[in-house]
């Protein structure tokens, strides 16, 4: 039962990936986001109801019934992109859409390709990463999985995330951060659009590999313990970010801005290097500066960096332990 409501079922709805993704997203259309009458009477759903969506597509209500309810496994690329256009989905959203189609067409499910169960965290980082991570500093960087277990961090990159060094290494994963550490929600300037983007994240590596035992344990565990988890999965939501900037509000250097670019790693079961940049000689630059030399010689918390500016006070969080599974 874990599996199967990791995959999509919270909530105990029944389905495929597929048809749970095309009722979500057919609640959020509405009839004048297509140019389609309200119609008469009370709406039962949010959003269009099945028979419009099939008009829109070109396809039966029977049919398209069968696809929400997963008795038809096999649409064709262009049903695909119709149900696409209808729905409105953009580049993401549509790439999401013909994976989900193509795996409900597999006859035979295929074997979990994850790399190992939780304990694996997503493998081993190449030497050369970690020298990369390393010639990086001051910027913060780290490496995490595909399902963002941080797997490798210069000292910055994992400062940066107040008191997740108060974690024990193998709890150390982005996504458990930012639902679970007391200190996650203070530390993002928009918090929600940071539990949205990790869920997406998930959403993604759940339309292709639902049965993978590193994605079940973290998602399970997620749907346990964080109600707003469990109500972003059932959104559905596929859209990630790779680049852009992020303000933290952060108990050891105030608050910064910080430019950030998220790079897969070739030859990778989906490793990413996630890096941080400032300006050198700005404010933030310095907030950079005293993350990478926090608690060595020439910079004590609350006294001095290495370049001579005022360290913020520096707090810290109370030790806190996530049971896995």
């Amino acid at each position: 039962m874990a599996r199967e409501q990791h995959s999509g079922n919270a909530g105990g709805k029944g389905g495929t990936g597929l048809g749970r993704f095309l009722r979500a997203r057919r609640a959020r259309v509405t009839p004048a986001d297509v140019g389609l009458p309200a119609g008469p009477g009370l709406r039962r759903t949010p959003g269009l109801r099945r028979e419009e969506l099939a008009t829109l597509a070109g396809v039966s209500i029977d049919y398209y019934t069968r696809l929400e309810r997963g008795k038809e496994t096999n649409p064709s690329p262009s049903v695909v992109d119709a149900l696409a256009a209808a729905l409105r989905l953009d580049g993401t959203e549509r790439e999401h859409l013909r994976d989900l189609a193509a795996r409900a067409a597999r006859a035979v499910p295929e074997l979990p390709t994850a790399p190992g169960g939780s304990g694996d965290r997503g493998g081993s980082v190449d030497p050369g990463v970690e020298l990369l991570l390393e010639s990086m500093r001051p910027n913060p960087a780290h490496v995490v999985s595909r399902t963002m277990d941080m797997i490798a961090a210069n000292p910055g990159g994992l400062r940066l995330m107040a008191g997740l060094e108060d974690w024990p290494e193998k709890q150390r994963n982005i996504v458990r951060y930012v639902f679970l550490h007391p200190a996650a929600r203070a530390l993002f300037d928009d918090w929600e659009n940071q539990i949205r983007g990790c869920v997406a994240r998930l959403r993604t590596l759940a339309g292709t590999d639902p049965d993978a035992p590193d994605l079940a344990d973290l998602v399970d565990e997620l749907l346990l313990k964080s109600p707003d988890f469990a109500r972003l999965w059932e959104a559905y939501d596929v859209k990630g970010h790779s680049s852009g900037r992020k303000t933290f509000h952060h108990p050891r250097v105030g608050d910064v801005t910080f430019g950030y670019q998220s790079m897969t790693l070739e030859g990778t079961d989906g490793q990413r290097l996630v890096a941080y940049h400032a300006p050198s000689g700005t404010p933030e630059y310095d907030a950079m500066l005293l993350l990478d030399t926090a608690g060595e010689a020439g910079e004590q918390p609350g006294g001095r960096s290495a370049r001579g500016r005022l360290a913020a006070p520096f707090f810290t969080y109370p030790s806190l332990h996530v049971p896995l599974g």
